[in-house]
């Protein structure tokens, strides 16, 4: 009789610990994910606020994605990261000189940065060339690249259409590359053979730039695209 007491009260004690670990991981705060970005992946491309919320579209995939890492935080300035634990910039829109400051600074301090630039955003837009509600067409983030001592370069004999670079698997269309700028503060970055990714230790944090975009379409093969996504924010956000 004893004995079956004992075991009960093991038994127990084991669900109660069990319980407790699974409901300390339930209030565990989530690592704050900021997204700065001019795509349609936190809202419906729209001409008003009613048809950006109204779910017409299907939630963007990169959505799930980048929540399945921590809480997303869409942000529209740079200017105060300093509740973001990692952060993904998805073809901004020009960023003030205080906001490439601000970002400077965070990535300095420790922060992880994924950060796409497309000099010619071949996404399709419900939107004409113009107009403020289109996303992004040219990436133009030189200041912080120059900081960082990058150039961001674009071959516009190059063909259009989408392929894949070869060591990268992840597509692009009509992409950039990267090569080595004048000058560049306290940053180490190395450029792939392909010119397309940038990896940049700068000070305490570091970044991984893309000189494309096209991974983050809708389109064909979006199980091949989420790996792709999901590979870059394993090596941008590891610990």
């Amino acid at each position: 009789m004893r004995r079956f007491l004992f075991a009960a009260l093991l038994v127990s004690a084991a669900l109660a610990g069990i319980a407790w670990f699974a409901a300390a991981r339930d209030d565990a705060p989530q690592r704050e994910i900021g997204l700065f970005t001019s795509l349609p992946i936190v809202w419906n491309e729209a001409g008003d606020l009613k048809g950006m919320l109204d779910g017409a579209d299907q939630p963007h995939w990169a959505r799930a994605a980048i929540e399945g890492r921590g809480r997303l935080v869409p942000l529209d300035t740079l200017l105060d990261l300093s509740a973001i634990g990692d952060l993904i910039i998805a073809q901004p829109r020009p960023l003030t000189p205080d906001e490439n400051v601000a970002l400077d600074s965070w990535v300095r301090a420790g922060g992880h940065a994924l950060i796409f630039a497309d000099p010619m955003l071949t996404q399709d837009s419900h939107f004409a060339l113009g107009d403020r509600r289109r996303p992004q067409d040219v990436a133009m983030i030189s200041p912080i690249l120059a900081r960082w001592g990058l150039e961001l370069r674009f071959d516009d004999g190059q063909p259009a259409g989408e392929r894949e670079i070869a060591g990268e698997r992840i597509p692009v269309n009509l992409a950039g590359e990267f090569a080595k700028g004048d000058g560049g503060q306290d940053a180490d970055c190395r450029i792939a053979a392909s010119g397309l990714i940038a990896r940049c230790r700068v000070g305490k944090g570091r970044a991984v730039l893309v000189a494309d975009a096209a991974l983050l379409e809708r389109g064909n093969d979006e199980n091949g695209r989420i790996a792709g996504l999901k590979r870059l924010l394993d090596e941008v956000f590891a610990r």
